[in-house]
């Protein structure tokens, strides 16, 4: 009995693909480095220039200069905020036709979803070259290519979330004789809209960031000032912008989790 027991116990999976996988993960890691030209020892070799940027820069803070900071710091908040809030407005519609279980015509999803991911391709700074090229130097070029940029983000992962609902809410609506209105009020938007305000919030976090840079193209904001005391050299003053934008973006990301954390 035993002897036939020990017949039944299925072989030890061989192991061979999982250190070919290993093997190839590294491979690609290592001449992806010898591509790009990456080297630790020019890092170590450059570590001393680093320390004497950093004390430069934060050894000791600029404090005097931080009042100078402020406004083109809110200018920055304020795009953030209105290129998140215009972006979400455009994305919800575009997501509800690209997925696929509320507008049920492939050509259309299909269409949608390439307009989508072309926006997203681009990135904010790219974006924010070209309108400035458009609209001319200010915080007007960098709202509108942050809307765009949150556009294609916010509806990627909205449509997403349509398409993840529980579809028994859609199927009870239809049964009672609801027209598609009535599935997108009573079906859709209650499960899907927690979600889409965090989505919102999430893009808003991003946009913070990526309005930061967005002066070095004439975007406005306090990329702006990164842009000239960098052409300077004037490491501390860059210092206390990096000190003062940290403290606001930390500020900023800690309140929208926890709103994040209470909508999902």
């Amino acid at each position: 009995m035993e002897q036939e027991l020990l017949t039944r116990i299925p072989p030890k999976p061989s192991k061979i693909k999982f250190y070919l996988t290993i093997i190839l993960v590294f491979g690609i890691i290592l001449s992806s480095a010898l591509f790009s030209g990456f080297s630790i020892m020019d890092i170590i070799r450059n570590l001393k220039y680093a320390f004497r940027l950093i004390d430069s820069m934060f050894f000791p803070p600029r404090w005097d200069y931080a009042d100078n900071v402020i406004k083109p710091l809110l200018e920055t908040v304020q795009m953030a905020i209105l290129g998140s809030f215009f972006g979400a407005i455009l994305a919800f519609p575009a997501a509800l036709l690209a997925a696929s279980n509320f507008i049920k015509i492939k050509w259309v999803n299909n269409v949608t979803r390439i307009m989508l991911n072309f926006f997203r391709t681009i990135p904010a700074l790219v974006l924010a070259a070209l309108f400035v090229a458009v609209f001319g130097l200010g915080s007007f070029s960098g709202i509108v290519a942050l809307t765009i940029f949150s556009f294609g983000l916010i509806s990627k992962m909205t449509y997403e979330s349509i398409e993840a609902i529980d579809y028994g809410q859609v199927e009870a609506v239809i049964s009672l004789g609801g027209n598609r209105l009535n599935v997108f009020r009573y079906a859709i938007l209650p499960q899907v809209l927690p979600q889409y305000i965090s989505y919102t919030l999430y893009a808003f976090e991003v946009n913070v960031r990526a309005a930061a840079v967005l002066g070095y193209v004439g975007a406005g904001g306090i990329g702006q000032y990164y842009e000239i005391f960098l052409n300077m050299r004037r490491f501390d003053f860059v210092g206390i912008i990096v000190l003062i934008s940290f403290l606001a973006v930390l500020i900023i990301d800690f309140v929208s989790s926890s709103i994040r954390r209470r909508l999902v």
